[in-house]
């Protein structure tokens, strides 16, 4: 199931897609997309989506799309691609992934232009892929991350590198700027992708069309159940939150630079930079 938030009179309404199109969900007032892939209303979802007339599909592009992280918060970990520690000339942490959280207030939705900082003068952008949790949980087992994970998107992750080179207490900080994150365009339920799947899936960073990093997630070093295990033990994750699992690769980001994540199978996010 691939669901997406679009504008329509002045608000939001929840679309799925189905045979390249779109198919307006109905009584969704209130809920999240986190919410249309609990258990209990995944049936009546998938009915929709079924007896929906042809005639009643939109054609609505994907860059138009509003993004997934409609409530939750962002948490990420860093240096977890096995590359990007080379790059950064960086060691890579041995008792667990480089982790934060960042403010919702970073948040920018697909197509809208990242404004650089005057408090850095060196600003890269990094592709992810993004898990998006399904329900409450907390104190999760690696070998059971599924079940509470609804689905996956891309996310697109600013950070000022100058600040984190100078002193890496400064994440949060640095990574907490106004149009610094981007989450979307859509929400992919997790049952469309066996663990095969998810492992093979490329994540790259382009910049200008040319593809400045890409890996796929089975060259993470700390595996996706890891991850969901990692952030929730001993803390309470609300519904809705994103876990952002790393980057192959960052784009050092200019004003005139078009920078996208292009996670395969997954979607697109590209943005203009100021």
């Amino acid at each position: 199931m691939r669901l997406a938030r679009f504008a329509v009179d002045g608000d939001h309404q929840i679309f799925a897609g189905r045979d390249g199109g779109w198919v307006a969900l109905t009584g969704t007032d209130g809920l999240s997309m986190t919410d249309l892939l609990a258990e209990d209303r995944r049936a009546d979802i998938a009915q929709q989506i079924a007896s929906a007339p042809t005639t009643a599909l939109s054609v609505r592009p994907l860059d138009d799309a509003a993004t997934t992280l409609d409530r939750g918060d962002i948490w990420g970990a860093g240096l977890n691609y096995r590359g990007h520690s080379a790059d950064l000339n960086a060691q890579q942490p041995a008792s667990g992934p480089g982790s934060y959280l960042r403010p919702r207030s970073c948040l920018i939705g697909n197509g809208q232009q990242i404004s650089l900082p005057s408090q850095s003068k060196r600003v890269t952008a990094e592709a992810e892929l993004g898990l998006v949790v399904g329900r409450t949980c907390k104190d999760v087992r690696r070998h059971d991350w599924r079940s509470v994970i609804a689905g996956v998107t891309a996310v697109l992750d600013m950070t000022a590198e100058d600040v984190i080179r100078e002193n890496p207490r400064y994440i949060p900080w640095a990574k907490g700027f106004d149009t610094f994150c981007s989450v979307g365009p859509q929400l992919v339920s997790l049952d469309e992708f066996d663990d095969a799947d998810l492992r093979s899936i490329r994540v790259a960073t382009v910049r200008n069309g040319e593809t400045v990093a890409a890996a796929p997630v089975s060259e993470m070093k700390y595996d996706l159940g890891y991850l969901v295990e990692y952030f929730t033990a001993g803390r309470t994750i609300a519904a809705g939150t994103v876990i952002c699992t790393g980057t192959p690769g960052a784009a050092v980001i200019s004003p005139g630079d078009v920078i996208s994540s292009v996670v395969e199978g997954v979607g697109t996010l590209s943005h203009t930079v100021a």
